[in-house]
């Protein structure tokens, strides 16, 4: 069997480079041979980096590529055509979350994956989060006692990095799928899942202050897990000049304390309060999302390789995008929605 998984980077612009360094980093046995986008001058980019071969289009990879597997890493609705295209070529494929813009492109995308029989993973990568999994280790090792509920607040200025002027499509509904929540709120649902179970039904709110966000840039809902238990999703995003206070991103609540991680896309502390910490007692320094990636890629590099289960299969992390659809029919229906059902 092979040691080395050839991968192609499919879409190499804002997020590629967040995969790369963690490759770098965290997954040697990965070898990014080809970098695929219709803009040259960013699959260059890649191309400089990893000596991979450029491709303007998928089609192209896929006809003269040399490569095992595609890293999709393009706008949501892209990912559904894509995604069936690698897999009917045989490819393993990691894709880039939401899964889809619906439920029923993920049904014909999971067909896809089920013919090729070839590895398939959805990338959350706040399932590899460092400060994430460190606290998921203490809720299990009964640091707080019994979780009691949860917050996830997702509070941030927009930043242009994100909606450069020459491409904005996170600022365009049809092509995310939605606004805040179905994007950059799913790394803030993936870890309530985590720590509590599945979520059974939630009901929510929706604004949006920002004028050219076509999709919600406020939310704020409840959860009712399967467990019974409560927790919140808040989100907020404004202008590119807005300022904000620090808001912890996730407090979890126990019957003997609470564990605290700090805002911060560069690192937020994971902090324990409890009787002999009253004041908080730092219990891991900010590693950051950018260090969840690394893990996350040779998660998948294991699966092709070596045959590993995923530390969240495709079907789990569908969770998050049914989250998302069911907030939007909440705000909707002003009513409880059942995530699942």
């Amino acid at each position: 069997m092979s040691q080395t998984l050839k991968l192609a980077f499919v879409g190499c612009g804002a997020i590629a480079p967040y995969h790369l360094n963690g490759i770098k980093e965290h997954a040697p046995r990965i070898q990014v041979t080809a970098a695929i986008d219709p803009n040259r001058d960013k699959a260059e980019e890649i191309a400089a980096e990893t000596g991979a071969a450029v491709f303007g289009s998928l089609e192209e990879g896929l006809a003269d590529g040399d490569f095992d597997a595609v890293d999709i890493l393009t706008p949501h609705h892209l990912h559904e055509p894509q995604a069936i295209q690698a897999f009917a070529a045989g490819k393993h494929v990691v894709l880039e979350k939401p899964m889809a813009t619906s439920l029923a492109a993920c049904d014909r995308i999971f067909a896809a994956a089920k013919q090729a029989g070839t590895v398939f993973m959805l990338a959350e990568n706040a399932q590899y989060w460092p400060e994430i999994v460190k606290a998921q280790e203490l809720i299990e090792q009964g640091a707080i006692g019994d979780v009691i509920t949860a917050r996830a607040a997702f509070f941030m200025p927009l930043d242009p990095y994100w909606f450069p002027g020459d491409n904005p499509w996170r600022l365009n509904r049809e092509m995310t799928g939605g606004g805040m929540t179905i994007d950059g709120g799913s790394h803030w649902l993936r870890p309530l899942r985590m720590w509590l179970g599945e979520v059974d039904e939630v009901v929510a709110v929706l604004d949006y202050p920002v004028a050219q966000m076509q999709g919600e840039s406020h939310v704020r809902s409840l959860m009712r897990f399967r467990s019974g238990k409560f927790a919140t999703y808040d989100g907020l995003q404004v202008d590119y000049e807005g300022v904000m206070a620090p808001e912890p991103w996730w407090r979890v609540t126990g019957t003997r304390g609470e564990l605290l991680i700090e805002g911060g896309l560069k690192g937020g502390a994971l902090y324990i309060y409890d009787r002999d910490n009253p004041e908080g007692k730092l219990v891991q320094e900010p590693l950051g999302y950018p260090q969840s990636f690394g893990p996350e890629l040779a998660d998948f590099a294991a699966a092709v390789l070596d045959g590993k289960p995923l530390e969240a299969g495709p079907e789990e992390s569908l969770g998050e995008l049914r989250l998302a659809l069911a907030i939007y029919r909440s705000a909707e229906t002003h009513q409880w929605e059942k995530v699942w059902d």
